[in-house]
């Protein structure tokens, strides 16, 4: 089956801290087995995890704090700045933190404010977790996650009402394939700028995508109408790097034309 010439990244996106703001990319350079550098760095542990920074594993969301079940973190307008690891934490257009991650003043800064923020929905004190290496994902596997616009664009249709595509905090948002393009592509390799990513699953999707990326308002039901609609819970899929390159917007996507060794 051949591609769409025209499919093309749209957008490209990475998430710092696990269920706060995205953080928006011209470009990035992948490696083998690698999820795109600094996606879900950070996490905010609700309550005692028992993760362990020195052999780092992955835990479920429910670990943490999260869009699924805390809402109100759409509500916050957060900015991380590579450089120094500082994330600023901004409610209604207003500072209500800012901290160096990398240090226990920054870190309990910020881990002070989201004690007060979400001080009903915790099971203990927030905590601010890292490990070298480490993507707090939603799946074990490292990988980059693929949501094609046509398939939002089918689910917009169908509920009657925008849907902001950044519901599915995906890392890369691709225009140029016909709804539901993505799921003829399993286990395919794709060739997406100077990379080479191979498609491995479908992302079923959760109550995390009821709610609106800018307010926190819990306004649609998406899984149901996935469901409802299509037959299936699922949009957008996962992928593995398996050929190291940058990727950037704008880039073309084709499917590769040779197999690569893996």
């Amino acid at each position: 089956m051949s591609m769409p010439p025209s499919a093309s990244i749209q957008a490209l996106y990475r998430y710092p801290v696990k269920g706060l703001c995205p953080q928006p990319l011209a470009g990035v350079d992948l490696r083998v087995g690698q999820t795109i550098p600094g996606d879900r760095l950070y996490a905010i542990e609700n309550g005692p995890s028992g993760f362990d920074p020195a052999a780092p594993a992955h835990f479920s969301k429910q670990k943490f704090l999260m869009l699924m079940r805390n809402e109100r973190l759409a509500a916050l307008n957060t900015a991380y700045d590579e450089a120094t690891h500082t994330l600023t934490v901004r409610l209604n257009g207003r500072e209500e933190a800012r901290g160096d991650l990398r240090t226990a003043q920054g870190r309990e800064t910020v881990e002070n404010f989201f004690a007060r923020y979400c001080v009903d929905e915790l099971r203990g004190p927030p905590r601010i977790l890292q490990a070298p290496g480490h993507s707090f994902s939603d799946v074990a596997a490292k990988v980059v996650s693929i949501i094609n616009l046509a398939s939002v664009a089918a689910v917009e249709n169908t509920v009657g009402a925008p849907v902001d595509p950044v519901r599915f905090r995906a890392n890369i948002y691709v225009g140029g394939w016909p709804a539901w393009h993505e799921f003829d592509l399993m286990d395919r390799t794709l060739a997406i700028g100077g990379a080479r990513i191979r498609i491995i699953k479908r992302i079923m999707r959760c109550a995390a995508t009821n709610v609106e990326p800018r307010t926190g308002i819990r306004d649609l039901p998406i899984p149901t109408t996935l469901m409802q609609a299509f037959g299936h819970m699922d949009c957008g899929v996962y992928g593995e790097v398996v050929s190291a390159g940058r990727i950037a917007r704008g880039d073309t996507i084709a499917e590769a034309a040779l197999a690569l060794p893996f």
